[in-house]
Formats: structure tokens, C-alpha cells, sequence
């Protein structure tokens, strides 16, 4: 399989690119990476960026960054895509109401651009419970809470926009509260590097493997991915396959 792929993102985008073109070719999968980002950009100021043409973004391809400051448009229109992805900045992505009308028109814009990609929409992830990020606030600093209801704001993303969802977030919740390795609070390990960001180790690993499976349409393997423990990288292709595929 060949594939292409763009995401117009933020930091959460990165942490799903960080892997997912090296666990693609360790299946045999040739997915080339594409990544514009903005570090806590939300779905309005990705708008703005796009019809200001404003030279802004961080380009990454394969999980390494190769250019800065570029355009959406310079980079959008210079090759042919085979998906495109967009997501909501985190703060915000349980309060629906700030998706709208810029979902809309980038939306939009990535098919006036792209006719022939798919359009997926990553459903981001919850704080760690104790984050101190100044938006947890908005879900009255609670995990669970903040899960709810990103996962109904992300679902009326993708009806909206006639969108594919990357459930990421969902994959993270539920090994969060089904695998006890990661029930952080009960003393597991945290899927987040600083409460918010998903850790290098298992975090990154979980998100980039959850984007295969919804890329590609086909349940993952389990295989051996750096210094990674066997058993968990079980549970967590256990997990990817559950949850894509009973979305």
C-alpha cells in the first residue's frame, strides 16, 4: 500500500506523526507524512493562517521537521494527497462552538485543493488528571469530563464536514481505564510527558498506531517497536483494533 498523507495541526499532530511512518514501514506500508503545525493553534486561527496566507506553520515529513515558516497553500498545492487530517487545538476541543464556521471553510478549502483525499478528523485526547493546562478548567479539571465531551464535539465534527474520525482520544481513555499498566491513578504510567502531550515512549506509540489502523483500514499487528515492553504493545494494538473498528 501507498499513501499520502497532510495533517494542518499543532503539537497533538506531532505526537501522532511522530511514529506512524516508521510503524507503516515496519509493516510494509509505504505512508509518507505530512504535517503543518502550529503549536496550540486552534480550527479559527488555522483559518485565518489559510486565507491571510499567512507564512506561519512548522512542515514536518516523517516525523521531522524540514521547513519553516511556510504557507498552508504553498504545500498543499504543490503534490496530490490521499487524506488530509484536521482537529481542534485541545483547550477547545470539547466546546464545540469554537469549531464553528472555521471547520466549515477549511473543510472546504482542503477539497477545493484536495478533491480526491479523504477528510479525517482527529479526536484528540483528555488531560492527564492532574494537569495543571490553564483549559482543564473548562472541564472543572476533570479527565473524564473533558473526554465526554471532546468525543461529542468530535462527533459533530465529522458529521458537519462528512469527516472520517481518527479516534485517538478514545484509544487513550480506554487504556487509561482498562489497562492497569496505565491507570495513572492507581500508580501506573502516565500516557502524557507533561500532562497534556502524549508521552514518547507508550503515549506517541498508542496515538501513531491508532492513526494506521484508521488510515490503512486494517486491523495492526503487534511487532516490536524500540525499547517498548511486548506485553503492552499487545494490550495496546488489543485496544487500536477495538476501537477503530467498533467506531
Amino acid at each position: 500500500m501507498t499513501m499520502k498523507i497532510l495533517s494542518i495541526g499543532n503539537s497533538f499532530s506531532e505526537d501522532a506523526q511522530a511514529y506512524l511512518h516508521a510503524l507503516a514501514e515496519q509493516r510494509g506500508i509505504d505512508l509518507t507524512c505530512e504535517n503543518l503545525a502550529i503549536g496550540g493553534c486552534s480550527l479559527q486561527t488555522h483559518w485565518e493562517n489559510v486565507s491571510e496566507h499567512k507564512k506561519e506553520y512548522l512542515y514536518g515529513v516523517n516525523g521531522t521537521w524540514v521547513a519553516h515558516p511556510v504557507t498552508v497553500k504553498e504545500v498543499i498545492e504543490a503534490g496530490k494527497y490521499d487524506a488530509v487530517t484536521l482537529q481542534q487545538v485541545s483547550g477547545f476541543s470539547g466546546q464545540y462552538e469554537t469549531y464553528q464556521p472555521y471547520l466549515n471553510e477549511l473543510a472546504a478549502y482542503v477539497r477545493e485543493k484536495q478533491p480526491e483525499a479523504k477528510l479525517y478528523f482527529q479526536r484528540t485526547w483528555a488531560y492527564e488528571i492532574d494537569s495543571p493546562h490553564g483549559h482543564f478548567p473548562f472541564y472543572d479539571c476533570n479527565q473524564r469530563k473533558m473526554y465526554d465531551a471532546l468525543y461529542a464535539a468530535s462527533v459533530e465534527a465529522c458529521r458537519a464536514i462528512d469527516a472520517t474520525v481518527i479516534p485517538a482520544g478514545t484509544v487513550i481513555q480506554t487504556l487509561r481505564e482498562t489497562v492497569p499498566a496505565f491507570n495513572y491513578a492507581n500508580g501506573g504510567e502516565s500516557l502524557c510527558r507533561d500532562s497534556f502531550h502524549m508521552s514518547e515512549t507508550y503515549g506517541r506509540f498508542a496515538v501513531a498506531l491508532c492513526w494506521l489502523a484508521t488510515l490503512t483500514g486494517k486491523k495492526v499487528e503487534p511487532m516490536p517497536f524500540m525499547e517498548l515492553d511486548e506485553t503492552l504493545i499487545a494490550e495496546i494494538a488489543r485496544v487500536v483494533n477495538e476501537v477503530v473498528f467498533t467506531e
